[in-house]
């Protein structure tokens, strides 16, 4: 039986260290680590990879809920796979496991509340956006990857997933530039 330990921010700039040390304290043999949302499961290889090893009697060991992630339907569809490999999952602020019947109850109603949690922070980052755009000091988000050398790449016959490992992001993301340098021209 081992406590597995997952840590994850959701940016580059946000620091692993806290969840790490408290992971650690709780006796986590082995603790991976990403920094990617969690809104969904997409890119999150890290946490992938503790599913796929998990054996019985394994327990997946977070810090709080929204590390597992911001959806309910996909929370509750993790727990249901650490159940399957015979697995168990605890969250230690609040202390709360799937060992007892109690601790599902308490799981799928903190993960409804994560959700409304992410509902709540979108809807007040686009009313500020919005207040922004109205005084006109919003300036949009920061590019992440060259767009200008995705498209050019592209024009120059090199495919995209050679593209997305020399820039360092998802072909899907080289995708959705190249639709919108399509829109823009």
């Amino acid at each position: 039986m081992s406590r597995i330990g997952y840590a994850r921010v959701s940016t580059i700039d946000q620091d692993l260290e806290t969840q790490i040390a408290k992971l650690k304290a709780e006796g986590c043999g082995i603790i991976r680590s990403e920094k990617v949302s969690g809104a969904s499961r997409d890119g999150r290889a890290e946490l992938a990879t503790i599913i796929d090893f998990l054996r019985p009697g394994d327990e997946l060991v977070v810090t709080r809920l929204d590390r597992l992630g911001r959806d309910t339907r996909d929370v509750l569809n993790l727990i249901h796979e650490c159940e399957q490999r015979e697995a168990f999952v605890t969250v230690l602020d609040p202390h709360v496991s799937t060992r007892g019947d109690m601790g599902h109850i308490v799981l799928t109603v903190l993960g409804m509340v994560a959700q409304m949690e992410r509902r709540f922070i979108k809807e007040r980052q686009r009313e500020g956006i919005e207040k922004a755009k109205g005084i006109g000091v919003y300036k949009g988000g920061k590019a992440r990857f060259d767009h200008r050398r995705i498209a050019e790449m592209h024009s120059g016959g090199i495919g995209t997933s050679e593209i997305a490992r020399a820039i360092g992001c998802s072909r899907m993301q080289v995708y959705r530039v190249l639709r919108q340098s399509d829109e823009i021209a």
